[in-house]
């Protein structure tokens, strides 16, 4: 028995290799959302912080890749605004708007833009997934890190100090991740098509 492969052509992400259809969209968006709260909750304490290092940022990047721009924008409006409204599914079993929630207001947009990256073959190589990862944690720092001073009462060098350099080595590290997980992907259903 054998298992149909789409065959894959330029301007698709890994979810475009499922049958088309509202139902499959609607699922990988859902799919997507809850996939980024169960990654939230792996969450380590960081000392001096109020910020944990989670699995939530390697989770938002990882469907923004693999859905593309506008179901992964999709899934992580959904987790924010569900999130928001008090499902507890931020880091540590958290709701509401919490001073780490300019990372999840970062996660929205990064998620658009590496989705975009993947559309354009980002997600094939393990260079260019490097390239996207770090785009996208970069893009999520730079909406959470001023977040964090503002709503923490912090100065911008004291945000850095808490909500950024502490995550660098684990950031490296889910990166490494990444890079491994979507180009072996592709290289999967391309030696299965």
């Amino acid at each position: 028995m054998t298992t149909a492969v789409a065959p894959t052509r330029p301007g698709q992400v890994i979810a475009d290799l499922l049958p088309a259809s509202r139902v499959r969209d609607a699922a990988l968006v859902a799919g997507g959302a809850a996939l980024t709260g169960l990654a939230a909750q792996i969450a380590v304490p960081v000392p001096g912080s109020p910020v944990p290092v989670t699995g939530q940022t390697f989770a938002a990047l990882l469907v923004g890749t693999a859905l593309g721009t506008g179901r992964g924008l999709a899934s992580l409006a959904i987790y924010a605004l569900l999130g928001l409204a008090g499902v507890p599914w931020f880091a540590e079993g958290s709701a509401g708007a919490t001073v780490s929630f300019g990372y999840i207001l970062g996660m929205l947009l990064a998620a658009t833009v590496v989705g975009a990256l993947a559309r354009r073959g980002a997600d094939r190589s393990v260079v260019r997934m490097a390239g996207t990862m770090l785009l996208g944690e970069a893009i999520i720092y730079a909406i959470g890190v001023p977040y964090l001073a503002f709503a923490a009462d912090m100065t911008l060098t004291q945000a850095i100090a808490a909500g950024l350099t502490p995550f660098l080595l684990g950031d490296a590290l889910k990166a490494a991740l990444a890079m491994g997980v979507l180009p072996t992907a592709w290289k999967f259903v391309k030696r299965e098509g």
